[in-house]
């Protein structure tokens, strides 16, 4: 009999896959507060944002970062609320 090239799914493959997910986020430290830094690319990029370092567009199809704070005093949640899109060289003088 043949032999099958094709993979067969793993138990917990999900998992990995957020798992790798979450391993392009990043923790930095900027200005004394901790932040969550995840890159975006260029075809995940849809929506035009605001830059607040510059002030400048980040248009869709344009790689970016988005950038929120890990140690908020009011929660995950409201920071996640407040994240932004950041221009890469925006942020790397920020």
């Amino acid at each position: 009999m043949p032999r099958s090239h094709r993979r067969r799914p793993q138990e917990g493959a999900g998992d990995s896959f957020e798992r790798m997910l979450a391993g392009w986020k990043r923790s930095e430290t900027r200005r004394g507060s901790q932040w969550t830094v995840q890159p975006v690319s260029a075809t995940q990029a849809n929506k035009t944002y605001v830059c607040p370092g510059c002030g400048g567009s980040v248009a869709p199809g344009v790689s970016h970062l988005v950038v929120w704070r890990a140690d908020g005093v009011l929660g995950d949640a409201a920071d996640l609320a407040g994240r932004r899109h950041w221009h890469s060289h925006c942020w790397k003088v920020y």
